[in-house]
């Protein structure tokens, strides 16, 4: 089998379900099957957007993120359900241990989606077997299909899988970018939003061509080293490896919420940011991380958001510091208008352990008054291990158990079990 593998380079999988959430869902629920299906929050909270759909709705021209009124406009026999994330969890779980079988180097990117890494699992057999085999098992095992790109890197494994859908295999290598990726549309490449792609027709870049032989200090003036990522990528190159412990890796904190109506009502939101501020400090202490940045997010009646942010004096976990900062951001950068969203994140994240409180003239006295139970817990820490006992939190773990009932949908705590 050695043969159908690279000497030198690699060989990267890209496992995309297919409109994962609509087809648990019928996994769940055979009747649905062949049927338009869409999954969308609770319309009377003013949540009702389309999350995903079934291919079936698609055809009606239902779309993701589609407001749900628009959505049953297109498709009048349209099936809404709610979003059932314990299940959707399990399903994950179960797709991504099938594709541990394979390699030990998976990396999950979200709730339905991974990279794998295959060029040591020649043994198993060639690549196109491997994947025909990953796609047949979760379709037997746990009747949802998927896509799957194979290339030598993850750029083109996750444009590969976007090729074909659902239950597409799709070989893309760096010879076959002229012909298959350079037409494409640069909105269509992977990393491209539609800002990014505004900016970039402003240079004339109008195609992937275009970016892979656009001027390189243009681009970088326009968009910085994300620029030259991104021309990098319009030519096949990708250095990323697969890493499986990057679902390890805390970088933001964040939870927010769209409001029952829009509202001026200083108090009505404030409440809102408090309880915002509760749960993702629940989130950080859970984790054993605190951050040094706390964000607010402000949408308003017009959809027009503002994200602003301010250095915390001390690294923060806890409700009352992030709410102290949280609502000193509101007050100041609220223009009065009825704000239908609000957002509250903590960023810049580091392990508890490793973060050192910087005491000021305000917070020396308080944190005094702590010094001898610090060293008694120092004294504790010394004879029966670092962990073994806390000030308020509870004793940390690598690798905490994952409890749905606190966590969010596109969370990959759950993958860490």
């Amino acid at each position: 089998m050695n043969s159908h593998y690279p000497k030198n380079g690699r060989v990267i999988l890209h496992v995309d379900m297919n409109s994962f959430y609509a087809s648990v869902e019928m996994a769940f629920d055979p009747s649905l099957k062949g049927k338009p299906l869409a999954i969308a929050g609770n319309p009377k909270e003013r949540k009702g957007i389309i999350v995903t759909c079934s291919y079936e709705a698609r055809s009606f021209g239902v779309k993701t993120t589609m407001p749900l009124w628009e959505a049953k406009k297109l498709c009048p026999d349209l099936i809404i359900k709610t979003p059932n994330f314990d299940r959707y969890r399990a399903a994950s779980k179960g797709m991504f241990d099938i594709l541990r079988q394979y390699s030990d180097l998976v990396e999950p990117v979200s709730i339905d989606e991974g990279y794998m890494d295959i060029t040591d699992s020649y043994e198993k057999g060639t690549p196109l077997e491997i994947a025909s085999s990953i796609q047949n098992q979760i379709k037997s095992q746990l009747d949802l299909p998927c896509s799957i790109g194979i290339a030598p890197n993850k750029f083109l494994a996750k444009t590969a899988s976007d090729m074909k859908k659902p239950m597409g295999i799709t070989v893309l290598r760096k010879r076959d970018i002229p012909l298959k990726l350079w037409p494409l549309p640069v909105i269509e490449m992977h990393g491209v939003g539609s800002k990014t792609a505004e900016k970039l027709n402003s240079l004339g870049v109008e195609t992937c061509k275009d970016l892979a032989q656009a001027n390189e200090i243009q681009l970088k003036s326009l968009l910085g080293i994300n620029g030259l990522r991104l021309k990098e990528r319009a030519n096949g190159i990708d250095r990323r490896v697969v890493d499986p412990d990057s679902i390890y890796d805390y970088k933001s904190v964040g939870n927010s919420t769209t409001l029952p109506k829009d509202t001026t009502n200083q108090s009505e939101l404030l409440a809102a940011i408090e309880r915002l501020c509760a749960k993702v400090s629940q989130r950080l202490q859970q984790k054993d991380v605190v951050g040094s940045t706390v964000q607010i997010m402000i949408r308003d009646k017009y959809r027009k958001t503002i994200t602003r942010s301010r250095k915390a004096d001390n690294p923060v976990s806890h409700k009352k510091d992030i709410l102290h900062y949280s609502k000193e951001l509101f007050i100041k950068h609220w223009n009065g208008d009825p704000v239908r969203l609000l957002g509250v994140t903590v960023q810049d994240l580091m392990d508890k352990d490793d973060a050192t409180e910087q005491l000021d003239l305000f917070s020396y006295e308080s944190a005094a008054k702590d010094e001898p139970l610090y060293n008694v817990l120092s004294q504790l820490q010394e004879k029966f291990g670092k962990h073994s006992i806390s000030k308020g939190v509870k004793g940390k773990e690598k690798k905490p158990s994952y409890d749905s009932k606190q966590d969010t949908s596109f969370n990959k705590d759950f993958l860490r079990d």
